[in-house]
C-alpha cells in the first residue's frame, strides 16, 4: 500500500496513492477521515478532463425512495386544497409546534 507525500508547485500537500493489481488503490487515511467515510460507503467515479475523480453519493433503497415521493405527493395535495398549514417563517412554524 504504497504512498507517499509531495507538494504541489504551489506548496499544497499532495497525496499519492499507487495503482495496484485488478486496478485498485488506497484512498489516504486522512482523506477518509476528513471526509468521514468508513467501509461500505458508495463512490462516484468518474474522469474528467484528465482526472479521475471520486465523489461520495447516498444510495438509497427503491421502495424509500417511493414511500418519500408519495409523501411529498400527499403534501402537494394538502397544499393545493389549503390543508396543509404554510408559514412564512421558521419561527412562525416552531410557535405553531409549541402551541400544540
Amino acid at each position: 500500500m504504497p504512498q507517499s507525500k509531495g507538494q504541489t508547485q504551489k506548496g499544497a500537500d499532495v497525496l499519492l496513492a499507487e495503482l495496484r493489481q485488478k486496478a485498485q488503490i488506497t484512498i489516504p487515511k486522512e482523506i477518509i477521515v476528513k471526509l468521514g467515510l468508513s467501509e461500505g460507503d458508495k463512490l462516484d467515479i468518474f474522469e474528467k478532463d484528465g482526472s479521475i475523480c471520486l465523489m461520495p453519493v447516498a444510495v438509497y433503497p427503491k421502495k424509500y425512495l417511493n414511500e418519500l415521493k408519495e409523501e411529498i405527493n400527499g403534501v402537494k395535495a394538502r397544499l393545493a386544497s389549503g390543508e396543509q398549514p404554510v408559514f412564512d417563517s421558521v419561527d412562525a412554524l416552531f410557535d405553531k409546534l409549541e402551541a400544540d
